[in-house]
């Protein structure tokens, strides 16, 4: 059983595949082409949009995947990334995640190919798929240090399954490294956009004006509990996800990349301040070893500041069993440094 506690916030996460019923009566940066313009950010001229849209759309491939059985099947709808040559495709995790079979339609192809899923990282909300052949389109990346707030961006994906092409949304990167909590712990390195993302755009690029990927589609949220959210798309950044795709390579066919445990239940702070606020921890699990207290308050780890439960739960899961972390609490007026060495998710 998983000892990391979420507490109720008042902004909801909508992960955007789109299901339809189907119940009877469901680092290395990928190579590619780029539009022939400026690639750093400062350079960057204001966006062509169907200029881009043509560049990119190749690369991009529509994925359903068969879920459930009976009563309760169902085809999750959403979008991938062809990111090398021979084959590879990104996609969200979610998009894919229990499913029997995986279907990949490619641009301009009216049937659609079966793809084999080489494995899949639940926590970062990323998949890699493989369709067999070769001469595929692979979309660019982009350097991860090459994106600013203000950059214009495109959103590609087949939102709601809709029939023909795919959807294509102008917006903004509108903040940076953000951080929120999902159904699987938590998501991080997020890019904030108003360009519209909706169901079934999950897995598609969301790309600067010299066509090249900077993140990948994956939510976004709206009010709840009384607030008020307008346009906020998330995408996962380049800096989060090709780490994550260079390590997913790495892994047996359909298995789950292991994540970094330790063993607390925590929850936001509600005094204003900053950082994570442990709530209790597990008898022989990694946090108690290394002098994690409930009561403390985390506000580091590995040098990189935490600004609540959120940022804690996807630092620890970005990290692999056996990785030591350094861990800095507050506990009352003192401030401790904690060595902390992670295992993994413990089964149950």
């Amino acid at each position: 059983m998983a000892m990391v506690a979420f507490a109720a916030g008042a902004v909801g996460v909508l992960i955007g595949k789109q299901l339809v019923d189907r119940t009877p009566a469901p680092p290395a940066v990928p190579s590619g082409e780029a539009i022939d313009v400026a690639t750093r950010r400062g350079d960057l001229p204001r966006i062509d949009v169907a200029a881009v849209a043509a560049a990119v759309g190749p690369s991009v491939v529509t994925i359903s995947a068969d879920i459930g059985e009976g009563d309760e099947a169902a085809e999750s709808i959403g979008t991938g990334i062809i990111t090398t040559s021979d084959g590879e495709i990104v996609t969200n995790a979610h998009v894919v995640a229990s499913s029997s079979q995986i279907r990949v339609r490619l641009a301009g192809e009216t049937e659609p190919r079966e793809a084999r899923l080489v494995a899949i990282d639940i926590g970062n909300d990323l998949a890699l798929l493989r369709i067999a052949g070769t001469g595929f389109p692979a979309a660019t990346f982009a350097d991860p240090e090459a994106i600013g707030i203000g950059d214009e961006v495109v959103a590609i994906g087949f939102a709601l399954a809709l029939d023909g092409q795919p959807s294509v949304t102008l917006g903004i990167v509108s903040a940076l490294d953000r951080t929120v909590k999902s159904e699987n712990g938590a998501l991080d390195g997020l890019i904030q956009t108003d360009a519209a993302i909706s169901s079934g755009n999950s897995g598609g690029p969301l790309v600067n004006a010299a066509g090249e990927v900077v993140g990948i589609d994956t939510a976004v949220l709206n009010g709840g509990g009384g607030a008020a959210a307008t346009n906020i798309g998330l995408a996962i950044s380049n800096a989060e996800a090709l780490p994550v795709i260079a390590s997913l390579r790495e892994h047996s066919a359909g298995t789950d990349r292991a994540e970094g445990y330790l063993g607390v239940a925590l929850a936001d702070r509600v005094d204003g301040g900053r950082g994570a606020l442990v709530t209790n921890v597990e008898s022989g699990a990694p946090g108690g070893d290394g002098g994690v207290e409930a009561g403390d308050i985390v506000i580091e780890v590995d040098g990189v500041a935490v600004e609540g439960s959120a940022g804690l739960i996807a630092a620890v899961r970005d990290r692999q069993p056996g990785d030591q972390v350094t861990v800095v609490v507050l506990r009352g007026s003192d401030s401790y440094s904690l060595d902390v060495v992670l295992t993994g998710r413990p089964d149950g």
